[in-house]
């Protein structure tokens, strides 16, 4: 096995499992603590909401992020680009460990809270299309859907580590102990998980397909952005509208289980979170599976397995939900989360196949993340929102396979794309688009 492939591969891994283990991170401390320690002065309710309001912006500021890390990385490098996001992403983490509170600095530590979570979603908007990128311009071309996979299963891994570290602090520490400085402890350990990628990503080389395309490039061409809203449109759609399914199917099985249980059913909060926990973890094994399929059939056959999956899925989850065990809701998330990595694993081949060199990085990010906030961003709300006005889960299985039907669309709309060289110039890359 190619040594240098595996450490690219870590490389892309390391970035997208801080993504993940920030948002597990984020999203319980901003329930449980942060509403106290930096937004006091308001009353619990609108506390819990400023709090959740600061884990929005992060969301608002992934496409600018997208747009900035994309431009750089088709000009100088992936490498280069990966290195920055990893610092920003991880130093903004490990910088809320050491925050003051709102009773040491008054309105200054929300202000402070708020910058370092713009920092931090202006880093992850670039982090996942360069992990991706990395590994895939790196692979073969046989094995690419396999490999470019792997940097996928860090949103499992990051979300299993979080539960680790919460699920030790939990246990070692009183509910006070929690509140004055244990709380702390897991965004500081995100400094040990940026020193481990800073050494792999340091010591990784450069996309030999970027090198490759810079050094036969006209440094008269045009900004990769307006290249890519010009040239590769159908492109950009495709990527925006594949990605929703998968997006908002994602936050419904993981984030908007943990609500139904609890409020809806009656269940201990304890039960959502095992099933999340066994999910993410057969999510895990499951994606890189996946990504293997797609280098045997194609892309589009999984991608549309998935996306179509997932839509007839959307009833049978909460069907199995209903049956209120412990065992049935572990199966409802196990089953969603399997059917997800239908669309996720071959994602990443898939999309970097979409583009030419010259305008890959910000291609795939940009219609990554503008994705992201129309889609994942708003779907535990909406969730919430038809579940409290109908009272019945039916509504939110239909919005989900209305999700399923865009993606779909857009699918129909793409191209085949396995096997292809990564080497193709632009030129190449539009007649064979055109064709």
């Amino acid at each position: 096995m190619d040594k240098k492939l595996l450490r690219v591969v870590g490389a892309g891994l390391i970035g997208t499992t801080i993504e993940w283990y920030d948002f597990f991170l984020y999203t319980s401390a901003a329930a449980l603590v942060f509403n106290k320690l930096f937004f006091p002065s308001a009353d619990p309710l609108t506390g819990t909401l400023l709090a959740l309001l600061t884990y929005a912006v992060g969301f608002l500021a992934r496409p600018i992020g997208g747009l900035v890390f994309g431009h750089f990385g088709d000009r100088i490098g992936r490498k280069k680009l990966l290195v920055v996001s990893l610092l920003m992403m991880g130093g903004s983490t490990f910088a809320m460990g050491l925050l003051p509170t709102y009773s040491a600095v008054g309105v200054l530590a929300p202000i402070l809270l708020t910058l370092l979570r713009l920092i931090q979603g202006f880093a992850l908007g670039g982090e996942w299309g360069g992990a991706v990128l990395l590994v895939s311009e790196h692979g073969d071309d046989r094995r690419r859907g396999f490999w470019a996979s792997w940097p996928q299963t860090g949103v499992p891994a990051g979300n299993l580590l979080a539960t680790a570290v919460l699920a030790i602090l939990a246990s070692a520490q009183s509910d006070a102990t929690f509140q004055a400085w244990g709380w702390r402890v897991p965004f500081l350990l995100s400094g040990v998980l940026v020193v481990i990628g800073l050494w792999i990503r340091l010591a990784v080389s450069e996309s030999p397909v970027f090198l490759a395309a810079k050094a036969a490039a006209d440094e008269r061409e045009q900004a990769p952005i307006v290249d890519v809203f010009r040239g590769h449109f159908r492109a950009l759609a495709v990527t925006f509208g594949a990605r929703i399914a998968e997006n908002v199917s994602y936050y419904v099985i993981t984030a908007f289980i943990l609500v139904y249980v609890t409020t809806g059913l009656g269940l201990p909060k304890a039960t959502g979170l095992t099933a999340v926990l066994v999910a993410s973890a057969v999510h895990f094994v499951t994606i890189p599976l996946w990504g293997l399929l797609s280098d045997k059939i194609g892309r589009r056959p999984v991608y549309l397995f998935g996306v179509v999956g997932m839509a007839a899925w959307s009833f049978g989850f909460f069907w199995l939900l209903d049956l209120r065990t412990t065992g049935s809701v572990i199966g409802a998330a196990v089953v969603g989360l399997v059917v997800h990595g239908a669309m996720y694993g071959p994602q990443a081949a898939f999309f970097a196949e979409q583009f030419p060199t010259r305008v890959r990085y910000t291609g795939l990010s940009v219609g990554g993340q503008l994705s992201s906030i129309a889609a994942g961003a708003v779907a535990p709300l909406i969730a919430v929102a038809l579940f409290e006005a109908y009272h019945s889960t039916v509504p939110i299985s239909l919005y989900v396979v209305a999700m399923c039907l865009l993606s779909l669309v857009a699918l129909l709309g793409a191209r085949e794309t396995r096997g292809e060289s990564l080497h193709e110039t632009s030129a190449e890359r539009q007649a064979s688009m055109t064709a």
